[in-house]
């Protein structure tokens, strides 16, 4: 925002009873408007800021001012827009400002809702890989239990009565024995939810 306008020309113009001394301040004045926009946005302010709209706020401190500029070049508010120079005065210069606000709100607002949604998809795919860990998991306790009990068949069918052989013929002390082992009957609860049991969606790729 620049607030720079000269206004030189316009306080001649109302100190003077001349009616032709008034016109050409007048003139001059719209004359001074209008290469003061055209300054501005030959220096492009906004591109040495990373964040901010792409024109420069020329404020004049008075309705008047802009009233008798206008007046005398028409065409000065296009022209400075064409520059990338918005012209405003204290009535429109805080309906400006509060719509740049608005315009700023609603982008922040968006770009929280893209950084909501990636953190979201980020999530669902780490608790699928983790139900699939999981799954994984639950599989392998599963054989180690079969293992287990497929071991403790072998043990109660083929090993302990050979043992015991040597309990009736005396080998082994008076009192001894091999304690008994019950196979293990828990079984792992199944991953059922369709998140963590259904596979990963392929990658889209361009025919």
């Amino acid at each position: 925002m620049d607030a720079k306008t000269p206004l030189e020309a316009y306080l001649s113009a109302i100190d003077t009873d001349d009616e032709a001394v008034r016109d050409q301040h007048m003139a001059d004045h719209a004359r001074h408007v209008r290469e003061h926009a055209r300054s501005l946005g030959s220096k492009e302010y906004w591109k040495a800021l990373p964040e901010t709209p792409d024109f420069v706020v020329m404020f004049l401190p008075g309705e008047a001012f802009y009233a008798a500029a206008i007046e005398t070049d028409p065409s000065l508010f296009e022209q400075a827009l064409q520059q990338r120079v918005l012209i405003s005065t204290p009535t429109t210069l805080i309906a400006l400002v509060k719509a740049i606000a608005y315009g700023w709100q609603q982008e922040s607002l968006a770009e929280n809702v893209q950084v909501v949604a990636g953190l979201a998809r980020d999530l669902f795919e780490r608790i699928r890989v983790f139900g699939d860990h999981m799954g994984q998991l639950g599989q392998s306790l599963r054989q180690a239990v079969d293992r287990y009990n497929k071991s403790v068949g072998s043990l109660e069918g083929r090993v302990l009565p050979a043992a015991r052989k040597f309990e009736e013929i005396g080998v082994v002390s008076s009192g001894s024995s091999i304690d008994e082992m019950t196979p293990v009957e828990l079984e792992t609860r199944t991953l059922r939810a369709v998140e963590l049991t259904a596979p990963a969606a392929e990658p889209e790729t361009d025919d």
